[in-house]
């Protein structure tokens, strides 16, 4: 009877307990999470626009018509802006390894991007100077290594993030996107010995010939390895910076709304 009673006596006050648990508001969300996720909206969004940005600014000031009287701010801006966006994707998940050593390895490449950057206008004032030519050589290869180890720091990212239908997304593109970046360095690697050594294959220097002939020189010399080799793997990287950066907005900051 003495137990019964406590229990009697006792159900109250559990009941008034849980009715203040359950009328109590939510915490309040961490507020340096907020932050970090906010620098890492914006380094994606950073990114989306300076890889563009970059491409079309370097390939203007290598030419030595365009741009001339601007020298050598405009490639330091644009490759800039990708060293920003970056550093602005450091403050995110600091305490895991592998997510660190991809982003300092792309934060590397994108400085040495920066660095020889101003190269591309000193090339076009001085095209015999051969040291100026060797920077150029190396800040194209750079360049590829850079997209790639964007990629890798896009899968690192997508694994932390808790959607599954983008980690399958980004794990699928970005595959295909290394190896495209992989052939654009073996045909450069190609391409550079051939113009060291000059000479090629037979069958290859009458392939090219037949196809000047046919009037689609162009198109098969320039175009078509500019379309396949790079500008689709810069549009598929820059679909996936986009689909990151409105997945964290949508699952984070629209569930705050």
């Amino acid at each position: 009877m003495e137990l019964a009673g406590f229990v009697f006596r006792a159900s109250p006050v559990i009941f008034h307990v849980n009715l203040l648990i359950s009328s109590m508001p939510e915490p309040p969300p961490n507020a340096e999470l907020l932050r970090s996720l906010g620098r890492l909206v914006r380094g994606l969004s950073a990114l989306f626009w300076g890889l563009p940005i970059a491409l079309i600014v370097c390939v203007w000031t290598a030419n030595p018509r365009w741009w001339r009287s601007f020298g050598a701010i405009p490639p330091l801006v644009s490759t800039g802006l990708l060293v920003y966006g970056l550093w602005q994707l450091g403050g995110f998940q600091r305490q895991e390894r592998v997510w660190r050593a991809a982003l300092d390895r792309a934060r590397i490449l994108s400085l040495i991007n920066f660095g020889l950057s101003p190269f591309l206008c000193w090339h076009g004032q001085f095209p015999d100077n051969r040291f100026f030519t060797i920077a150029m050589i190396v800040l194209a290869f750079s360049a590829v290594f850079f997209v790639g180890s964007l990629n890798l720091v896009l899968q690192r990212l997508g694994v932390m993030l808790p959607d599954e239908a983008l980690r399958i997304e980004i794990k699928q593109f970005t595959a295909l996107n290394l190896k495209l970046l992989a052939a654009t360095l073996f045909c450069g690697l190609i391409y550079f010995l051939t113009e060291v050594f000059q000479r090629m294959p037979v069958w290859l220097e009458l392939l090219l010939v037949d196809i000047d002939r046919s009037g689609f020189g162009f198109v098969v010399r320039v175009v078509l390895p500019l379309a396949l080799f790079i500008l689709l793997p810069l549009a598929m990287t820059m679909a996936l910076l986009w689909k990151t950066k409105e997945v964290i907005l949508d699952n984070v900051f629209g569930a705050e709304v």
